[in-house]
């Protein structure tokens, strides 16, 4: 047998050059000493070195090993200097990270060469505001989005948008990762050419070839509202192949910036992007990455349509839900009001419905009479909401906060008119005490369910209380232009009215629930399983489009459990999993006090678990759509095939669903079989929460968790997940309905406005 050769590894190098001579001996003891946990002070005592030499030399270490301590340019004077790998460095760094001169220690630069990069760049304290791309030429504007990517076999162009009369937009948090970074430039290193490629014989000055020229054409109909520019990444092997100027379809051309590789420009433009617009999210980049991994020429990759996130400069007074005041959104339709209403919007495929609505985005405004001024005050009204009515007393004794703190807050409150005071309650000693709870008409929100069978609006007060409901059905196959337009006159009707109970200044916002999967940073609704028409919708934009106030987007179940929580007060201050029931079953998860969207804000996906713990995948290992997990169709399919006649209502139908509750609950053995059979796979959903999360409650709720199916479904979930754990011994799982009502994913989605605004956390939900 042949003897293997080990191949030395790091430390054996190190080793090796520690005990030569030379700048690497000196690099490699600083390592090895390192290693070994010594500080910086005393490696440089020891080597005779700066602090600063040995901090240098530890951070290439660490960041590019072996290869980091072998070569390294003059720091202040290196041979070539990316730019735009400094300006990606600067946008994604976490923390305070970002700075030039952590930035100029990583890359072996001199701080000055790195504040420079910055200024060219327009990368001030705060990297987004106002950040300038010098390509060739440079692309004019402070709002840059990245809009697509065209690849074929001898070219690559990074397509960007701009709206040069636009103010710069407002820093978000980083969502993108390294990871998808990496992906990312993986993806289009994989279809760069191996090697030059010859251009075509009329050079290329003379323009894009005609399948470039069709996807700029493509882009500019596909983006009508944003100024295009068509970077080119690389040419035939050479960059510099490229020309500038304007081409076919009124796309300009642009070369690289003169100190920036390919690879680091597409980072940077990336970062630049995802820093400057939360609808720029993790899943636009991820479906890009995918795009490139397909691997056909040409790629011809183009986003969504962003002219419902060009938001207008323009401030606008707030919305109310008096139709009597100037701002309500309803006065857009009329023409005596808004000479530009009942004028298509282009921008806006609602536009196109019959709905007057207004020919421009309004600003979104809100009530600063409900402005939280400290954690505090979120305490001492979350401590309110879950008691009911309760002293100061008792605030103080809760929270931990000070009798005088409590006191203090408690009179803001009150006057603000949050809280208000109820009768005194007599004391055993001393003199009597005033309780305090929520004042119910303080503030109001419009919560919209959207669900494949029908649409639901409720306008609730801060105490949960349903003041209005409105309900208009639909169709799962409705065309999203007209399903949007459905939405907004629902949203209008149920706040006309609700006018009389609403004041004009304690109106908060809009909550919408969805069906999953949804991108909550972009507000785009991903082609829900059950809605077959709809396709990455930006849902959340093109109602900010009719709504001039906050709006927030959530997930049907994440919804249903916010709102279990908040109008469940004390009945639900402890964890519990929410398992909606509705056009699929759905679960909403509240954890350690908050409610838990996870990552992407799509935890819950209730029908997956179900189908692994029943053990249904296809032939590829994906889990099956399980037909127990849509009870409106699977519940009557069952009950006919276990012999109940029925009345003839269409299958799949909420008439034919709520005949079988009926009879089930009258007695008849082939309806209640076949609720028991849907509840079982339920329940075994439910017993896979129970043992990954080890609670101790499960409430159920929904449209179809009705009176007459209640008792069945609450009786074989309660056996299933209390006999089946496999932590049975030591916890008793309840199994409780839920304290909403059946539009418990409007009322939801109503309370998520209030869970917003009056929640105390911490932490907040930005991903870096």
């Amino acid at each position: 047998m042949a003897e293997v050769v080990q191949e030395p590894g790091p430390v054996d190098v190190l080793r090796e050059w520690a005990g030569g001579g030379g700048p690497l001996a000196v690099r490699a003891r600083v390592v090895l000493l390192a290693t070994q946990g010594l500080r910086d002070a005393e490696i440089a005592r020891r080597l005779g070195v700066s602090r600063q030499t040995v901090g240098t030399w530890r951070h290439r270490w660490q960041s590019a090993g072996l290869a980091g301590l072998e070569q390294r340019p003059r720091t202040g004077r290196p041979a070539t200097v990316d730019e735009a790998e400094v300006v990606a460095r600067a946008l994604l760094a976490p923390g305070g990270s970002g700075a030039s001169r952590a930035i100029a220690r990583e890359l072996g630069l001199s701080h000055a060469t790195v504040a420079s990069i910055r200024r060219r760049w327009a990368l001030g304290g705060d990297v987004t505001r106002g950040a300038r791309v010098p390509t060739r030429p440079p692309l004019p504007g402070a709002d840059v989005w990245v809009m697509g990517v065209y690849v074929d076999e001898r070219r690559a162009v990074l397509l960007a948008g701009t709206r040069p009369d636009t103010p710069p937009p407002a820093a978000v948090a980083t969502v993108l990762g390294e990871d998808v970074l990496s992906g990312l430039a993986g993806a289009m290193d994989a279809l760069r050419p191996g090697g030059p490629v010859a251009p075509p014989e009329d050079g290329p000055a003379a323009g894009p070839d005609p399948e470039l020229a069709r996807y700029l054409a493509e882009a500019t109909a596909h983006h009508p509202d944003i100024a295009l520019h068509a970077v080119t990444l690389w040419d035939g092997g050479l960059v510099e192949a490229a020309p500038a100027g304007p081409v076919p379809g009124g796309v300009t051309a642009h070369r690289l910036p003169a100190n920036a590789s390919w690879r680091s420009f597409l980072r940077a433009m990336a970062a630049l992007d995802s820093t400057s617009h939360p609808e720029s999210s993790r899943r636009v980049y991820l479906d890009l990455v995918a795009a490139l991994g397909r691997g056909a020429a040409p790629v011809r990759w183009l986003r969504e349509n962003v002219a419902g996130h060009l938001r207008s400069s323009v401030p606008a007074p707030p919305v109310t839900a008096n139709p009597s005041h100037p701002s309500h959104p309803s006065n857009s339709a009329n023409p005596a009001a808004n000479p530009a209403a009942g004028t298509a919007n282009p921008a806006n495929p609602a536009g196109t419905s019959g709905t007057s609505v207004p020919a421009e985005p309004i600003a979104s405004s809100g009530v600063n009479q409900i402005d939280l001024g400290s954690f505090n005050e979120c305490v001492v009204i979350e401590s309110v909401r879950l008691s009911g009515t309760i002293t100061r007393g008792e605030i103080a004794h809760r929270t931990g906060l000070t009798q005088q703190s409590v006191s203090r807050i408690a009179r803001s409150l009150i006057d603000r008119g949050i809280l208000v005071e109820d009768a005194q309650r007599r004391a055993t000693s001393g003199k009597p005490r005033t309780p305090v709870r929520l004042c119910g008409s303080a503030a109001h929100a419009l919560g919209l369910h959207i669900d494949p069978e029908v649409l639901t609006a409720v306008v609730i007060d801060l105490d949960g209380a349903i003041v209005c409901t409105c309900t208009r059905p639909v169709g799962a196959d409705t065309d999203p232009a007209e399903f949007v337009a459905q939405v907004v006159a629902l949203g209008r009707e149920a706040l006309e009215k609700a006018q009389g109970s609403v004041p004009e200044d304690g109106f908060l916002g809009i909550g919408v629930a969805v069906p999953g999967p949804v991108d909550i940073a972009s507000g785009t609704v991903l082609g829900p399983p059950l809605m077959s028409a709809w396709n990455d919708i930006p849902l959340l934009y093109l109602l900010k489009d009719h709504f001039p106030c906050p709006v927030i987007i959530e997930k049907d179940s994440l919804a249903a459990a916010a709102g279990e929580r908040w109008i469940g007060r004390d009945r639900r201050a402890r964890d519990f999993a929410y398992l909606y029931l509705g056009t699929g079953v759905g679960s909403g998860l509240y954890l350690n006090g908050d409610l838990y969207r996870g990552v992407s804000a799509n935890a819950g996906e209730f029908g997956q678990l179900c189908a692994i713990s029943l053990g249904r995948t296809g032939p590829d290992g994906r889990p099956e759509m399980v037909p127990e997990c849509n009870p409106p169709a699977s519940v009557p399919e069952f009950a006919a095939r276990n012999g109940f006649p029925g009345s003839g209502a269409a299958a799949g139908s909420t008439a034919a669903y709520r005949e079988v509750g009926r009879a089930a609950a009258a007695g008849d053995a082939f309806a209640a079989a076949a609720l028991r059979e849907v509840a079982g796979a339920v329940g075994r959903g439910a017993l896979g929460l129970v043992d990954l999360l080890d609670i101790d409650l499960i409430v159920l709720g929904g449209p179809f968790f009705t009176e007459d199916t209640a008792g069945f479904y609450l009786d074989e979930i309660h056996r299933v997940v209390n006999d089946f754990p496999t932590a049975r011994r030591l916890r008793r799982v309840e199994v409780e309905p839920s304290v909403l009502s059946a539009e418990a994913a409007a009322v939801g989605a109503a309370s998520t406005i209030f869970h917003a605004t009056f929640t105390p956390r911490l932490r907040t939900r930005a991903r870096a």
